[in-house]
């Protein structure tokens, strides 16, 4: 009979922790749905159709189509979008762990320093590093012209911004530079947790410091890297504010990226259905890089 009282005692008391569990869990549960599973459900719906300021019609297919087929800027604008993730997520992971790598054994305020200094551009704001940027690349009056002419290794102003060509490599620059702070920062992290009796133990056995790195190292901090990989994927797609403030997506939409297209089309076009439907294409990439990333990381830590 105590058994039975102690068993429905703890299935209640089971019962009362869940209720409030899931009270507190509430303001947070009705935010996320509110501002993220109702807007992609709408984002998904309207995407069907021609919705703009004055019009409300259901075009099926047709948005999708036009982008694939019709729409050159979109294309532009997602061959521009890989480019930049296809270039800055191998770039900032690898430099980031040189960088963590070389540093995570200094003394500790030499360490704390250098992450300082590297993480400095995330913690400022996105306005204000692009106006430096921008003074940097001006064509008249900008420190990258300045020192090269003084250098002698151009001899004429270079339109950093102005030239096709150019312009999306300095967008690619400066989302490095902007982007390799919290990886640097996690990666420090991680080196510092990896088991020292390991490292001891293949250094006594004569294992090179490449040997180290990668047999005992490299598998650790592998749930780092792939966090990193799918955070700088993610921001890397989403590239959106640099465009603006730098180029708005010129010259020539050389610049464009899907993030600042859709941008344009929804908010200064009022294309909001058409929008909608390229953040569904941009949500499916995201998904399906991601998803690559988890399965490429999982085989390489077994």
């Amino acid at each position: 009979m105590a058994k039975v009282q102690t068993k429905n005692t703890k299935r209640i008391f089971n019962h009362d922790e869940t209720i409030s569990a899931y009270l507190f869990l509430l303001p947070a549960l009705l935010f996320f749905v509110g501002f993220v599973i109702i807007p992609m459900i709408l984002c998904l719906v309207t995407s069907f159709f021609d919705y703009t300021m004055t019009e409300f019609k259901f075009v099926g297919l047709k948005n999708y189509s036009e982008m694939f087929f019709k729409d050159k800027v979109f294309l532009k604008s997602l061959f521009n979008t890989f480019l930049i993730v296809v270039v800055s997520v191998p770039a900032v992971t690898i430099f980031s762990l040189w960088v963590s790598s070389a540093i995570y054994n200094l003394k500790g305020w030499i360490c704390s320093f250098f992450r300082c200094i590297f993480y400095l551009p995330v913690v400022t704001g996105t306005v204000a590093v692009t106006v430096v940027w921008k003074w940097m690349f001006n064509q008249y009056t900008g420190l990258f012209n300045y020192v090269l002419k003084a250098g002698g290794v151009i001899d004429k102003n270079v339109s950093w911004l102005g030239n096709e060509k150019i312009a999306i490599w300095c967008i690619i620059l400066i989302l490095f530079t902007t982007s390799i702070g919290q990886p640097i920062v996690l990666y420090v992290s991680a080196l510092g947790n990896v088991d020292a009796s390991l490292i001891e133990a293949s250094e006594v056995d004569g294992a090179t410091k490449l040997q180290v790195f990668w047999k005992i190292k490299w598998p650790q901090i592998m749930p780092t890297t792939l966090y990193i990989l799918v955070i700088t994927t993610i921001n890397s797609f989403q590239c959106y504010a640099l465009v603006q403030l730098l180029t708005s997506g010129g010259p020539n939409n050389s610049t464009s990226t899907v993030m600042y297209y859709i941008y344009y089309e929804a908010f200064k076009l009022y294309r909001y259905g058409y929008g909608n439907a390229m953040g569904v294409i941009l949500a499916i990439i995201i998904a399906v890089f991601s998803a690559i990333q988890f399965k490429v990381a999982g085989q390489s830590r077994d």
